[in-house]
């Protein structure tokens, strides 16, 4: 049996996802930050007949997605798919730029660097499972990052820290897709829907256009399906990301800025 990791699976979109595939009989291991969601959640993918485990971090703390990395390949050392899925909307309108535990800007460190450094974590399991799959639940809201304010410690706005952080992590993905190429690990990144009937959406104050299932038919296929590597998909449909998610002198200054923010 083939084995998924996915972080934020106690609700929305992660949670749709892991329902279809311990239905479709993979192994789900699924992340949550609130421990007796996550088990509870465990306790029904358990009762469709599925074999699910638990895990329990706050991608907020850098020190406990390196736990969590530490912990899936010392529990599971096949590992065929991980699926980046957790992370922070932009916020009420008008809210306050808010920082991590480790002081980096809320954003920015959910939906990128916790990506970054899970995937570090688990890229030796994932190579040992080749061929496997990254999938990073990435967004169509994509703004370029200013590497002398990475932080965007000047300006804040929760739609422009999301943004920001969402153009990271595509360009992480087409970066590190180079990388890895000929190693049997597939990076690809998509934006699943818009404006999913999710906690994130409403507590933006914006009202639904699209459901969790139209958002989860994107995740499911890349997850499930050999579509090659370094590719950016709206849904189902082969895309383009922002123009200069694809311009290796942004990848350069992109890494040495995350390889700082992580102190690697």
């Amino acid at each position: 049996m083939s084995t998924v990791l996915i972080t934020g699976a106690t609700s929305g979109l992660g949670r749709y996802v892991a329902f279809e595939l311990v239905r479709s009989g993979y192994v789900v291991l699924a992340h949550g930050r609130d421990r007796a969601r996550t088990e509870s959640l465990v306790t029904e993918l358990r009762a469709e007949g599925g074999e699910s485990y638990g895990y329990v971090a706050d991608l907020a703390s850098l020190a406990q997605v390196r736990r969590l990395g530490e912990e899936v390949a010392a529990e599971h050392p096949r590992l065929d798919v991980l699926i980046n899925n957790a992370g922070v909307g932009a916020g009420p309108h008008g809210a306050g730029r808010e920082v991590s535990a480790d002081g980096h800007e809320l954003r920015l460190a959910v939906n990128y660097l916790a990506p970054v450094a899970l995937t570090r974590a688990l890229l030796p399991t994932l190579r040992a499972s080749a061929p496997s799959r990254v999938v990073n639940v990435g967004s169509v809201g994509q703004e370029p990052l200013d590497f002398d304010d990475p932080e965007l410690t000047r300006g804040y706005t929760g739609v422009s820290a999301y943004c920001r952080s969402k153009f990271a992590l595509a360009a992480h993905t087409f970066a590190l897709s180079e990388e890895l190429a000929g190693s049997g690990v597939s990076v690809n990144v998509l934006h699943p829907a818009t404006y999913m009937d999710t906690a994130m959406v409403r507590d933006a104050g914006v009202v639904p256009w699209s459901t969790v299932a139209d958002g989860a038919a994107g995740v499911l296929r890349l997850a499930t399906r050999e579509l090659g590597t370094g590719g950016y998909f709206d849904g189902t449909n082969p895309s383009r990301a922002h123009a200069h998610t694809y311009d290796r002198e942004v990848w350069k200054r992109l890494k040495a800025t995350t390889n700082q923010l992580l102190g690697s």
